[in-house]
């Protein structure tokens, strides 16, 4: 078993209260639909609360190539994410970049390592709304 995998069956297991955090920053388990094989995938993301929005950062650890979440996402924006016991169905979009330069500096204080992501890479990384539908 992979250590994605390791995690999301801790998660699940626990309701997240066993791999539901990374340092400051919460983990909530996105699960996406495959582009190309319209199978269920499932992603351990650190993500931050604003407001009714849940905000997770598509780095790639930094990088030159989008996550296949995204991926997924671009392709069928809706989604489901479970976050500690709960299942949340949500809808996908990227932040604008009034809504980036905002919520970046939230992103970094709770994983500043983003930042040293973004650097690593060419590609502007994007963020990521999931808006509860």
């Amino acid at each position: 078993m992979s250590l994605n995998g390791i995690v999301i069956f801790l998660y699940r297991l626990s309701g997240g209260r066993i791999a539901g955090r990374f340092g400051k920053a919460p983990i909530l388990l996105l699960t996406t639909t495959g582009r190309k094989t319209g199978k269920l995938r499932t992603n351990p993301v650190l993500y931050l609360k604003d407001g009714e929005d849940f905000v997770i950062v598509a780095s790639a650890r930094g990088r030159d190539r989008d996550p296949h979440w995204w991926s997924n996402l671009q392709q069928n924006p809706e989604a489901e994410i479970q976050v500690g016991s709960r299942k949340i169905k949500v809808r996908a979009e990227m932040a604008s970049d009034r809504e980036k330069q905002r919520l970046w500096p939230l992103l970094t204080e709770i994983y500043p390592t983003f930042d040293a992501y973004q650097r690593k890479t060419k590609r502007e990384i994007p963020v990521v709304i999931l808006r509860p539908v």
